[in-house]
């Protein structure tokens, strides 16, 4: 140990500016520039705009509450029976009250049915719908459209929670711009402290969803409407004919939204709380899906945003540009770096891996505690996640890097989302049809 710490800092004091920036060019270009500088940037552009439109925003929530429409609220799931009463329960407390619930059992096999009639027969939902033959998540988001009578549609998880004020300032930004299609509310981890892969899931969620999706949105270029939590006008959805076959609608969902020329927005202070996968072997199933939906939807489906066409649109290109270039053509071009590394400074490389380390984490303190400040409401002492910032290094690195490699070349090549027990093979089999 104490003969790789003087190896180590011999190789600190051999290092030129010029030889610093060969080893860690991957850094310094593609993950400083754009997940600190870019990011810091534009969150302090957002925080000023929030404070100029503050105004602007109460004279939205003052017309919200003066029309108050008809909101209809959509749980689509399959064996949620354990959560739907707590969260019909925690929707009635909600300071927003023109809603209707809808609630559809996709082919359940625990009691969500009884417990989804005796909700309805009592009035605390509108109503209990139940495919009798599960038809995937789009299937039942669909069914339950198809009765919803409100201007705005909420689409909901049923295992999660929400802040008493989250469906009011979900629903404002469209009170706020005409023409925002859909809002994406502000998902958080609840489980947090349940294992390591909690915890690190938490400020993964905090960096990705709480900060970048406020930058993105702010860029105009947000691309991910959480099912978890997500506001859609209603003569919009009906437009699209609703949700595609997933896995990916959300990401699938929110695309057609921006094709049709609508903006997308993020409410950061409508928070919900969701439980996340409490092992790494959890966390990889659900990974290889969400990240195959990537290719399927975005390098498939939704190429025509990418190429000249009548439609074409120069937000949705950079939004999708974005998103291949840094979650697939450089998480590739991470192996190629490897490579160089490996061949041209493989006497070093222990060196450039422990520096690479370093500069991460120094890089992953910093944010945190700066970004912590643009938080809007902490649900979880931020003191208590200073301790595991370090793993985030190699959880992001090496562990999610690899699953997302397995998942893009699993999708490129064999087009393994067809085969995905999310859905229905039924379902999957005619999505491959249609070519969705």
């Amino acid at each position: 140990m104490e003969e790789l710490l003087d190896n180590y800092i011999r190789f600190l004091y051999t290092l030129t500016p010029k030889h610093f920036f060969e080893m860690f060019w991957f850094y310094f270009v593609f993950e400083f520039i754009r997940y600190f500088l870019l990011e810091f940037f534009v969150l302090n552009l957002a925080k000023v705009k929030q404070w100029v439109d503050r105004p602007k925003r109460e004279d939205a929530r003052r017309r919200l509450f003066i029309e108050n429409p008809l909101v209809s609220i959509l749980i689509p799931g399959k064996n949620e029976g354990k959560h739907i009463y707590k969260l019909v329960n925690s929707l009635r407390e909600q300071t927003y009250k023109n809603i209707e619930i809808i609630v559809v059992d996709d082919g359940s096999d625990d009691d969500t049915p009884t417990i989804g009639r005796s909700l309805e027969n009592a009035r605390l939902i509108t109503k209990f719908l139940r495919n009798d033959v599960r038809g995937g998540k789009a299937s039942a988001a669909n069914m339950a459209l198809r009765f919803a009578k409100g201007k705005y549609i909420i689409h909901l998880d049923a295992d999660c929670s929400y802040d008493l004020d989250a469906m009011e300032n979900i629903l404002i930004p469209f009170f706020m711009d005409e023409n925002v299609g859909g809002v994406g509310g502000n998902v958080s981890v609840r489980n947090h402290k349940e294992s390591l892969v909690t915890t690190l899931q938490a400020i993964e969620y905090f960096n990705t969803i709480t900060t970048g999706r406020t930058v993105t949105s702010y860029l105009g270029i947000y691309r991910i409407i959480s099912g978890a939590f997500g506001a859609f006008r209603a003569d919009v959805l009906h437009q699209l004919k609703g949700w595609d076959i997933g896995p990916g609608l959300d990401g699938d969902i929110t695309v057609k939204i921006r094709k049709k020329g609508y903006k997308i927005k993020f409410a950061q202070d409508a928070n919900c709380l969701t439980s996340v996968p409490n092992t790494f072997k959890k966390l990889i199933k659900q990974r290889l899906r969400w990240d195959k939906s990537l290719v399927r939807f975005r390098m498939r489906k939704h190429k025509d945003v990418l190429f000249p066409n009548h439609s074409f649109r120069f937000l949705n290109f950079i939004s999708a540009f974005e998103n291949i270039l840094y979650n697939v053509v450089l998480n590739f071009k991470w192996y190629v770096y490897l490579t160089i590394m490996l061949t041209f400074y493989r006497p070093l490389f222990v060196n450039i891996f422990i520096t690479n380390v370093l500069l991460y984490t120094a890089t992953n303190y910093v944010k945190f505690i700066m970004y912590s400040l643009y938080r809007p409401k902490a649900h979880a002492s931020m003191s208590y996640f200073l301790v595991y910032l370090p793993c985030m290094v190699f959880y992001y690195g090496i562990y999610l890097r690899v699953v997302r490699t397995i998942a893009y070349l699993q999708e490129l090549l064999f087009k393994k989302s067809y085969q995905d027990p999310w859905n229905p093979p039924k379902t999957s089999i005619h999505a491959r049809y249609l070519g969705i």
